[in-house]
Formats: structure tokens, sequence, C-alpha cells
């Protein structure tokens, strides 16, 4: 059996989880969370970063810090996981789904514009595959509206857009660390990207269920209270402590995620100039991070085939998200704006390969062997 995702372990996690048990500090922002949090902000040169228990609840807080209200529009494109709409909807904004680049799988840019209108409030690009949107051109776009920009770099650990770390070129990012994503911190968790310094301490606050408290511990004030909305959205002193012992070594990670990428697409290669599949696009500005591999075949009657012939050899491939405009939250709580050219019939050719730290060679052999042998028939 080939496994889609195997979460990665790298050596130090039961080390310093143990040793954050031990510490008698184990609910959060203790010496692993902080150790986490300025890792990420001298790596990446972001004002403040703010671990929390998802990416899900990283965007819940955006949502909050930008006050989104009842009636107000958010624009992003339908083709995503769930959450990157369910943190603006539960806020009761309604959401402007946009059609997609057929090439990244990204919101196509040049379609945001006309989308936009007097309820307009925020634009969120979705960095797929850890491959970056245009973000130029949505910065811009967004400045002459006044509107702020949140990206939704779930998948974006360790990319970059022109040289810019991902997450960190928008008003407030988000990063996940689930398990299926370059490093986890136990299965769940997330982290809070701050570029705009007027939303930190109101960030603090919101994490900290509208309490005061992180002033307090630092000695702003003699005592802490409810000062503002807000929820539990600390993560516990065990999930940075096992995050923590990744981060040690994303390096290592990340340059075995691509070579595993970078074999199969020369496995693959062949099969592209044969007309037989399209292989990822990544612009020459864009450095991706090896998130995952997928590749596109003619139509969902060919995906749906080879799916059953990988699952016939105990292969893990699989399709991704289902247009988030046709599921039936997505009717309720959302419009598309214009016409789905491409989410629904790219989403419907993609498929996902196995990836993930500890993927070797042979295996990556044998699933391309896989495909290979399908287009033969």
């Amino acid at each position: 059996m080939i496994h889609f995702n195997k979460p990665p372990h790298v050596g130090n996690e039961e080390k310093y989880v143990l040793e954050a048990m031990k510490s008698l500090k184990i609910s959060g922002d203790g010496a692993f969370s902080r150790r986490c949090q300025k890792w990420f902000e001298e790596r990446l040169t972001c004002k403040k970063t703010l671990l929390t228990p998802s990416c899900t609840h990283a965007l819940e807080m955006a949502a909050l810090l930008l006050d989104i209200q009842e009636g107000d529009e958010v624009i992003m494109p339908s083709y995503t996981f769930v959450s990157t709409a369910d943190a603006f909807a539960l806020r009761g904004a309604r959401i402007v789904f946009v059609d997609i680049n057929p090439k990244t799988m990204n919101i196509d840019e040049t379609l945001i514009e006309r989308a936009i209108t007097p309820q307009t409030k925020v634009i969120v690009p979705v960095h797929y595959a850890g491959v970056a949107c245009e973000m130029d051109i949505i910065m811009e776009i967004a400045t002459r509206y006044n509107l702020f920009v949140v990206e939704d770099a779930a998948q974006g650990f360790e990319s970059t857009y022109k040289g810019k770390p991902l997450g960190t070129i928008g008003h407030l990012g988000a990063f996940s660390f689930h398990e299926t994503k370059n490093v986890t911190s136990g299965g769940e968790g997330g982290l809070l990207l701050i570029n705009d310094e007027q939303f930190i301490q109101r960030a603090e606050i919101i994490r900290e269920k509208g309490t005061n408290r992180s002033l307090f511990f630092r000695g702003m004030v003699d005592k802490y209270s409810w000062v503002d909305i807000g929820s539990s959205y600390l993560p516990c002193e065990l999930q940075a402590a096992y995050l923590w012992g990744q981060l040690e070594m994303a390096e290592v990670i990340q340059e075995h995620r691509m070579q595993s990428w970078n074999a199969y697409h020369a496995m693959l290669l062949p099969l592209e100039h044969k007309g037989l599949i399209e292989l990822p696009f990544i612009p020459e500005h864009c450095v991706h991070n090896a998130h995952m591999f997928y590749f596109k075949v003619k139509d969902l009657e060919q995906r749906s085939a080879l799916l059953e012939a990988f699952k016939a050899k105990n292969i893990g491939a699989v399709f991704h998200y289902i247009p988030l405009h046709s599921a039936p939250a997505g009717l309720k709580f959302g419009r598309f704006d214009g016409q789905d050219v491409y989410t629904t019939q790219e989403s419907e050719r993609l498929v996902r390969l196995p990836m993930y730290y500890g993927l070797n060679y042979k295996e990556i052999d044998e699933v391309c062997e896989v495909l290979k042998q399908w287009s033969e028939r």
C-alpha cells in the first residue's frame, strides 16, 4: 500500500512534547509557542505571527479583525477548501466566487475587479498547491478600492512570490499545519500572519477570548478583563512543541519533498509531451514548496477510470475540491460572479498523487508505472 499521505515525523517531536508536558505549562503561549512564532517572524520578516489551533481558526480571526458584518461581500475562488468561505460566512458575509486561471488553479486576478460592489470588503486569494496568486495585481486592485486582502496560504509554507514569502503580502495571512501539510503541529494547527501593525494588539485580545490577558502577562496592565469579542484561538503547548520539532528540520523536509516532486515531474513529462496528461504550471516568478503533485487528464470520465486503476494497485491517489459554489451551503451563502468557465471543468480533471516526507523513489516509480500502463490502453 502506498498511502496518499503520511504525517511528517523527523525525530525530536516526542522529546519536545515530553519536555512541554513536564514544564507544567501546557495551555499555550509557553516557551515552545514563543519559539515557533519567533522562528516565523524572523524567517518571513513578518510583523507578528500567532499560532492557532488550525488554519480555519486563523481565518476566523482574520474575519473578526476586519470587522466583517452582515451583508459584507468577500471575493474568493470557488476552488478552495470550505474553511476559506466558512470563516467569513460565520460573520454574515456574502461570498462572491470568481473563476480560476486554469494554468495554476488560482483565482483569475483579471476577473476580480468586475466582481467588486459597494458591499465588497475583502479579497481572499488562495495559493493552490503552494503556487502564488498574482499578488501584485491583487494588491493594486485592493489599494484602489480600499479593500483588505487576506491570503489563504494554508498550502504556502516556504513558497514565495517574487521573493516574498506567501502569507506576508496581504494585510493578513493564514498557514495550516494539518497533518497533510509540509509541517504539522501534531495533526492540526495553524498560524495567523499579521502584516499590518494596526491589527496586532486586537489580534492578541481576540485570540485570548476577548481579554487583554497578553498585556497583563507583559506587565502592561495590572489585571486583565474582558475588553472585546473573541474566542479560544490559542493552541495548547503540546501542539507548539510538536511543531518546533518539525521547524528544526524544515529545510530537510522541504528538500526531500522537492526531490519527490521533481522525480514525479521527470517521470511523467513524456506523457505530457504525448498530450496524455497536463502537468503543473509554475510561473517563473514563483517558488513553490512541493506541497502536492497533481496533474490533469482529459475529463471526469478519464479521471474516474484512472483513480480505479490506482485503487486496484493500493495506491492512494485522490481528486481534490468540489467547487464551493455548487455545494448546498455555497448556493445559500454565496454567488458566482460571471461564468464558471474553468472552475468545475478543471476540478473534474485533476488528480493528486501520493506526496509526503519519506516517500521513496521506488514508490514514486510504482505510482508512475500505473499511470503509464493506464495511458497505453
